[in-house]
């Protein structure tokens, strides 16, 4: 019997890829987005021998939610996989940002992993099974400038995610792996300045030159190693969906593990960490 995954954010990049590597290996995938208009893409890419149903989920909405779960437990009886990725970048320093921008960033990136969660969780617990994949960033990690509304919502999801795996892992056999990306080609090297303009643009203030400095940095990375494929980050959300006993953490390339080293070098797959708080806690 096919193992069922579900994906939100599918319609382009990285939920996209996943989708169809996924089902390249015999999953049965629920690929799932806000807008089904934009479904044409996979639909496209798809072959006759993937087992692929594109349903709507809203991240934002419960109701979106949990009728889409209730929908996939009705026709499957189990999901074994949660990918958790949908998410929107956002830089606009905090005295630039709105009150509703940070609620929108926190709303999406961090409430959508979690409204996500807690709709597979019994299912999975009643199971006695099950793996929730959050895909976070390095940003997750390590504070970067401009992005520190979009660095806490992550942050958060790290916590969350931390948290869950102390407890719920070893009572209920769910397990649960952070993804920590460094740039990914397709979403944040092409989509940076753009997402400025959509919040207002460059303010002209004192922290233009800062800003300037940082966008013409992001744009003159591109041989530095920062951004890799959507493919390349979804061979290693694959590889740890196949593992026995899959990291609480993960960077995806070489890069994002020296970003992070001076966190991480310690612990590098949380599974110390883990192991600790259970101790201490439990």
């Amino acid at each position: 019997m096919k193992k069922v995954v579900l994906i939100t954010g599918t319609s382009t990049g990285l939920g996209l890829s996943m989708t169809l590597m996924l089902a390249k290996q015999g999953f049965h995938v629920y690929a799932t987005m806000r807008n089904l208009t934009k479904k044409a893409e996979l639909e496209a890419a798809m072959t006759s021998d993937m087992t692929v149903t594109i349903k709507q989920l809203d991240v934002q909405d419960s109701v979106s939610v949990n009728q889409c779960v209730a929908d996939i437990i009705a026709l499957e009886g189990k999901i074994d996989v949660l990918i958790n990725n949908a998410g929107a970048g956002f830089v606009r320093n905090t005295e630039q940002a709105s009150e509703e921008d940070i609620k929108w960033v926190m709303d999406v990136n961090y409430m959508g992993v979690v409204r996500c969660t807690k709709a597979v969780l019994p299912f999975m617990r009643e199971a006695r099974a099950g793996h929730i994949l959050n895909i976070s960033s390095v940003g997750g990690l390590v504070g970067q400038p401009f992005n520190e509304i979009y660095c806490a919502a992550k942050f958060a999801v790290e916590g969350y995610t931390e948290s869950m795996a102390s407890y719920i892992q070893p009572s209920f056999n769910v397990k649960f792996t952070l993804v920590e990306p460094g740039g990914i080609q397709s979403e944040f090297a092409n989509n940076v300045m753009e997402q400025v303009t959509q919040s207002g643009g460059m303010l002209d203030d004192e922290y233009l030159p800062i800003l300037q400095k940082y966008i013409g940095g992001v744009q003159g990375r591109n041989d530095t190693g920062i951004y890799q494929t959507c493919d390349e980050v979804s061979a290693v959300v694959l590889e740890c969906i196949q593992r026995e006993n899959p990291p609480i953490r993960t960077r995806t390339s070489a890069w994002s593990n020296d970003f992070c080293k001076l966190k991480t070098q310690a612990d590098p797959d949380g599974k110390q960490q883990q192991q600790s708080v259970i101790d201490k806690f439990l």
